[in-house]
């Protein structure tokens, strides 16, 4: 869900001094978040997180100290018992003071942020697809909805980027590497043409299916009989999210969701392993 737009209203809402940019400079131990992590105090109201908990009150103090005329000193933090935590790492926090005419910097950085939220794609807006839309649009990510039918791709919730196409599989290949391609179709038979054009690909984080066991079986028989190749099958992901007796959509969106936020961070984490 982009943040720019929480962004602009915090900045209309802060006054000539500006706000304090700070920074997760050194994460030691177990600690809420690590040194890609950063908030903005202003002298009425914050923006972003840096963990949140105690930590994150005395950031916004000492944040609010220095927009005062305070020094704006690096603050070492341990995050144990003597400021209420219980993590038990150690946290650097730097503080930076952000005037209005350096306000573009800082919007740089959500925008970058923004820019670098992973994508999912949903193939099918019937129930399921709409209440998964919903559940993502709250998170990091850019979601897309694909859909053959156009009244129900019409309450799709807003904020997703719709695309209405009578052949949902020509679409797999522009989806960006390192996104999550779910399919959710009405069809059985789409289903199957949609899977098989992201398995095709060694480059996504995620392919997941709606369904059971049994329809997994069966894909997989008509996969290998259509010469597709067996070992790409251990990259779906079929059924999708926990067996749980409440099948109602939203529940069903709710394990999904965790489960491709899961896969996203893991591709995520594997390619920067490879990379250093």
């Amino acid at each position: 869900m982009p943040r720019l737009a929480a962004y602009q209203d915090f900045v209309r809402e802060t006054g000539p001094a500006g706000f304090v940019l700070v920074r997760v400079v050194e994460a030691k131990g177990s600690t809420p978040r690590d040194t890609d992590a950063w908030m903005l105090v202003s002298g009425s109201g914050t923006f972003g997180t840096i963990g949140g908990g105690r930590l994150e009150l005395e950031a916004i103090d000492q944040a609010r100290a220095v927009l005062a005329g305070a020094e704006a000193a690096p603050l070492a933090l341990p995050l144990g018992p003597a400021i209420g935590q219980c993590c038990g790492g150690h946290v650097t926090l730097s503080f930076e003071i952000i005037p209005p005419a350096r306000f573009s910097e800082t919007e740089a950085l959500v925008q970058a942020e923004d820019a670098a939220d992973p994508e999912v794609w949903l193939f099918g807006g019937g129930h399921v697809g709409r209440a998964l839309a919903a559940a993502l649009l709250l998170l990091p990510v850019k979601v897309h909805v694909a859909e053959t039918r156009a009244d129900e791709l019409a309450l799709t919730p807003e904020g997703a980027a719709r695309h209405l196409t009578a052949l949902p599989e020509s679409l797999v290949a522009n989806v960006a590497p390192g996104s999550a391609v779910i399919v959710l179709t009405h069809d059985h038979a789409l289903d199957f043409l949609i899977v098989s054009a992201a398995l095709a690909r060694d480059d996504l984080a995620q392919v997941g299916m709606i369904g059971s066991d049994t329809k997994r079986m069966t894909f997989e028989h008509q996969y290998v009989r259509e010469g597709g190749d067996r070992e790409r099958l251990a990259r779906l992901t079929c059924p999708i999210g926990r067996k749980l007796a409440d099948k109602r959509p939203e529940v069903i969106a709710a394990t999904v969701a965790a489960d491709i936020i899961a896969a996203l961070v893991d591709w995520r984490d594997s390619r920067r392993q490879d990379a250093s």
